[in-house]
């Protein structure tokens, strides 16, 4: 049994284990190659910061990731880039059919992104992150930014971040529900073992080279070092010792610029609730599904849960129909919190058998049980950045309010773009079609946009348990996609081996 010291955190990029919180001020850098040898000797001194545990936060960290163009333009071969997935190498904006399932269309649609369309003067070759204490990015960025840099990088867009605290513009707090990595193994993923939700997770759902939660390795690219002698110092595959694993302790990184209608959002609801305060939060509470403070809607309602208790301990078994947490509420559709059966099975011995194998079978099963697809195999570890200043709601619904930019960058890191981004995307947030629901995406971050039978999707149904369904009309688009792609952000091993590439891509052989 593998323990955490033994895991290799001196090779992972530090983003993957720890978020960053109270390095408060940051700086997103869209960049360009502009001089690829300059770019290699930059990269081979790079303060990069690993995940090693330190005694106290660092003052400041570097973390970076490249696109598929700028691994290319680095050198990496074809071999290479062909076993990466091909949602990274396609990018965001493949076809239209792609744009279309992850809600990219109308407002969203990629031509009118600001960047990241996949056009040669848009798409990024590297993100650059940059985390400092209150008071010293500035410093950071210039020590950064040294002359070395300024030959090798041409800065094509600066993403605009703010320190929000835990909390997302719309004024909810956003910095409780994350998944668990498990990176001591102390969690099986058999699946007979595995029939209640966990927010524990194997490491392999967001660390490529390591078994997912199908017990499985996900495809990447694995390198023969007899054909490759600079791949010596890559790791080892797990699953194939022969063969070194460029893509090990490597994740890939999903970035999408969210443009966020703080205004439009509350003077919405204001109207919907007849400008009565307690009325107005309560709707937004259940867009939502938690309070403005983190609050779970069913945390009365939860055997052993109180009110205080804002993190991840529950699930919604208890609320099937949505009567507290309306089954379209935003962190109902980010994270239904099922297991692999449906239901809360808690009984052992004989009767605990039987009960699953009846699960298993399908007898018994109520009509809105397993229609959602268990959670573990399509999580997010979100790291993204906020922007804009703090508006109350108070403030919002103001008709003089000035005009501000406010949204997220929203990052998110998995092993699986397909699997756990596309599909949480594509299944739950923009699909009107979820658990039952039908013309109905997802409250806050929907297009709103007709489906192509011409029936609407902009209303939210909210349940009451004494009266008829409450039904909200007409809901504006609050939340607006600027760009977005996909990037590799890979280990410590790998880009030393980024690095010492030959120019033009030359003979790497021995």
């Amino acid at each position: 049994m593998k323990k955490s010291n033994d895991f290799e955190f001196d090779d992972l990029q530090g983003l993957l284990r720890f978020g960053y919180g109270k390095l408060t001020d940051s700086c997103f850098m869209l960049l360009n190659i502009a001089n690829v040898e300059a770019a290699k000797q930059w990269l081979k001194t790079a303060p990069i910061s690993n995940a090693v545990t330190m005694d106290s936060p660092p003052d400041t960290v570097l973390q970076i990731a490249f696109s598929v163009h700028g691994l290319r333009i680095l050198g990496i071969g074809e071999s290479i880039i062909s076993d990466f997935s091909d949602e990274f190498i396609y990018g965001m904006t493949r076809n239209e059919n792609c744009s279309r399932r992850l809600g990219d269309i109308g407002r969203n649609a990629p031509e009118r992104w600001e960047w990241g369309n996949d056009s040669v003067t848009t798409m990024p070759h590297i993100l650059l992150l940059l985390y400092a204490k209150k008071g010293k990015l500035e410093a950071w960025r210039k020590t950064v930014e040294d002359e070395r840099f300024s030959q090798a990088f041409q800065l094509l867009r600066q993403l605009p971040t703010s320190n929000l605290g835990r909390f997302e513009p719309f004024g909810f707090d956003d910095s409780i529900s994350q998944p668990t990595i498990d990176w001591t193994y102390r969690q099986s993923t058999d699946p007979h073992e595995r029939d209640r939700y966990s927010n524990l997770l194997a490491v392999g759902e967001m660390v490529l080279g390591y078994p997912n939660e199908y017990g499985q390795y996900t495809a990447r690219p694995l390198v023969d070092p007899k054909k490759d002698h600079l791949a010596t110092d890559l790791p080892d595959a797990e699953d194939d010792p022969t063969l070194k694993d460029f893509a090990r302790n490597g994740t890939y990184l999903v970035l999408r610029e969210l443009g966020q209608d703080v205004p439009g959002f509350w003077q919405f609801l204001d109207k919907a609730s007849d400008s009565k305060p307690k009325k107005r939060e309560q709707l937004a509470a259940a867009m939502v599904g938690r309070e403005r403070n983190g609050t779970p809607l069913i945390a009365e309602h939860i055997p052993g849960i109180s009110r205080k208790d804002h993190g991840n301990h529950f699930t919604y078994d208890l609320d099937a129909t949505g009567n507290h947490c309306p089954i379209s509420a935003h962190v109902r559709r980010a994270n239904p919190r099922t297991g692999d059966l449906p239901g809360n099975i808690t009984d052992v011995g004989i009767i605990g058998f039987i009960r699953r194998l009846t699960k298993i079978l399908g007898f018994g099963q109520k009509p809105e049980e397993d229609l959602v697809a268990s959670s573990r195999f399509h999580r997010l570890f979100r790291r993204g950045r906020s922007y804009g200043n703090v508006l109350a709601p108070e403030d919002a619904i103001k008709p003089d309010i000035p005009a501000a930019k406010h949204g997220l960058q929203f990052i998110c890191l998995v092993a699986n773009i397909s699997r756990q981004f596309e599909f949480v995307q594509n299944a739950w947030i923009a699909n009107s079609k979820f658990n039952g629901l039908h013309e109905e995406p997802d409250p806050l971050l929907g297009n709103r946009e007709p489906l192509m039978s011409g029936e609407s999707t902009d209303h939210f149904n909210r349940p009451d348990p004494s009266g008829p369904m409450q039904k909200i009309c007409h809901l504006p688009q609050f939340v607006a996609v600027h760009g977005g792609g996909y990037f590799f952000m890979p280990g410590l091993r790998a880009l030393k081996y980024i690095s010492a590439l030959p120019a033009n891509g030359g003979n790497r052989s021995s």
